[in-house]
């Protein structure tokens, strides 16, 4: 078992924009002194005044000032649920931020508002960036996306069921999934073999880690959608005669988020599922033996491909701060800055040397499958600025797509797709 005295990990942005923060809108933080301001805002990943990112930026920021007394930095600390809003404000109002520190890049680099990275980080911290997650921040090859902090995903399995159920060793390919699912049916009653969570909560990540491993993907390597391919439509129909009609998994995915699949299976009401890294706290707390597992593959012989997300950091032109955002940026992305609010949040590394010391340091064992997937990751389409609005429409029908005439849900969200591409480009 691991260890039961980590703090709960808070999710990323997909996860956490539905939290409700006890926090009001946004807080407001001056520094002190300097003949250059940079305005910095960043998105609060705690619930809490006591555990508010306030808390980590106004000591980092006060100890960039004492180094570097000729920049003031005016920080503004903003909750999930109104951080684009108020980035949208600013911008109309011409108070862009020289930096800001959220979910996503693309619609500020397709517009043109940022530096690319190599000009705002040094080649040290450029390389120290764990090149999946450069590469996700690319743009028709030039990076404008920093990555700030990341989550990846395991396949969780419950022994105690595995064991009642005769299974020995956790699934590697969908047939076994199948197999073991069917049995544990059979023997362990009232237990949902397999959790399939494609409610509109986070079906999104649910359906990309399920096509990945079934050799697709929601867009291709050029960042083209790709939502209605050869291999999706085989791996949604796969899902639907093999566990959805087999009622190896909740009635209606569609209708099931996230939220409840975890706490089912903390509850010891579910055998499988795909999670990140906040279900170990919250398996570890119920008393539920659990494994971690790479996410089954349709070919097991086939190479594992792991899903991550990230929350990004960019540094805007607007303002000609070019050389003082590099100085802070730099000084923000040492490893012992960096590991500071990876430990204060229980989030993985996006850079080299805290991932190696994180993945070293016993403390950290419970996160040791999600750190190895890190260098090999693959991500939702970042670089497309139309992603979010797919994204959303993802949420509320890809559910379809496990029902009959599924092919008909991938066929429309495809259309959709292309469309929300093209009106971005205009």
């Amino acid at each position: 078992m691991f260890s039961a005295t980590r703090k709960p990990v808070l999710p990323l942005t997909a996860l956490a924009v539905s939290t409700a923060l006890l926090l009001s809108g946004c807080s407001s933080v001056l520094g002190s002194g300097g003949d250059v301001t940079l305005r910095l805002v960043v998105a609060d990943y705690g619930d809490s005044p006591a555990n508010s990112s306030s808390l980590y930026w106004k000591d980092l920021v006060k100890r960039f000032e004492a180094a570097n007394p000729d920049i003031k930095v005016e920080l503004e600390v903003v909750i999930w649920d109104d951080i684009d809003k108020r980035v949208a404000e600013l911008l109309k109002s011409g108070k862009t931020p020289d930096m800001l520190q959220t979910g996503g890049y693309a619609d500020h680099a397709s517009a043109g508002r940022l530096y690319p990275v190599s000009e705002v980080l040094t080649i040290d911290a450029q390389v120290n960036t764990i090149d999946a997650f450069a590469k996700a921040g690319q743009v028709l090859g030039s990076q404008y996306g920093i990555p700030f902090i990341a989550s990846s995903r395991a396949f969780f399995y419950n022994k105690a069921i595995f064991e009642k159920a005769g299974i020995a060793q956790p699934p590697t390919s969908w047939d076994e999934l199948r197999k073991d699912a069917k049995l544990i049916k059979q023997k362990v009653p009232g237990v949902v073999p397999y959790g399939l969570p494609l409610g509109p909560e986070e079906a999104q990540a649910e359906s990309l880690m399920w096509t990945m491993s079934g050799g697709g993907g929601l867009a291709d390597d050029a960042g083209n959608y790709s939502i209605d391919s050869t291999p999706n439509r085989a791996t949604f129909e796969w899902l639907r005669t093999n566990l959805v009609k087999d009622g190896l998994t909740y009635g209606d995915p569609g209708a099931v988020n996230r939220k409840a699949v975890f706490a089912d299976f903390a509850a010891g009401k579910v055998a499988m599922l795909n999670g990140h890294p906040s279900l170990v706290q919250k398996a570890v707390a119920a008393k539920i033996d659990y494994g971690l597992a790479p996410i089954p593959r349709k070919d097991p012989q086939s190479k594992a491909a792991s899903f991550a997300v990230a929350d990004w950091m960019m540094a805007f032109k607007a303002n000609g701060h070019r050389a003082e955002i590099k100085k802070f940026l730099s000084f923000s992305y040492q490893k012992e800055n960096t590991l500071k609010f990876y430990e204060m949040y229980n989030m993985l590394p996006v850079t080299q040397d805290a991932r190696v010391q994180m993945t070293g340091d016993t403390a950290h064992a419970d996160l040791k499958p999600f750190l190895d997937a890190l260098p090999d990751a693959r991500f939702y389409p970042y670089a497309e600025p139309s992603w979010g609005k797919v994204s959303d429409q993802l949420k509320k029908e890809i559910g379809g797509a496990v029902k009959d005439g599924g092919g008909e849900t991938l066929e429309r969200l495809q259309s959709m797709a292309a469309e929300a591409a093209a009106e971005a480009r205009k």
